[in-house]
């Protein structure tokens, strides 16, 4: 990294192109995973990816990552597992805590 900054190559390239020796310095720079260091990139109105920066002696690579966005509700999400009544035993639980004290 003795060059500048501004005289760097840039690039933006996909993850899936990258070679292995890129896809290891991505280990080695994020070894628990890179979930954290993603950036959104907007491209214009409602168009974007998301990215990871990674910086070799004379590239600054900004690699594209595939992302799934969860966009509705599971219906699961709002069952309501115990219906409107009590839980089954839950009463006796309680008592039985209350006379050990």
């Amino acid at each position: 990294m003795t060059q500048n900054m501004n005289t760097k190559k840039r690039l933006v390239v996909s993850y899936k192109n990258i070679s292995e020796e890129l896809k290891e310095e991505l280990r080695k720079k994020y070894p628990t995973g890179f979930q954290d260091a993603m950036i959104r990139v907007d491209k214009g109105p409602g168009d974007f990816f998301y990215a990871v920066d990674l910086e070799t002696e004379d590239v600054h690579y900004l690699i594209k990552v595939d992302v799934k966005i969860d966009e509705g509700i599971d219906d699961d999400d709002d069952k309501d597992y115990y219906g409107d009544d009590d839980i089954e035993g839950a009463d006796d639980i309680a008592d039985d805590a209350d006379e050990d004290e």
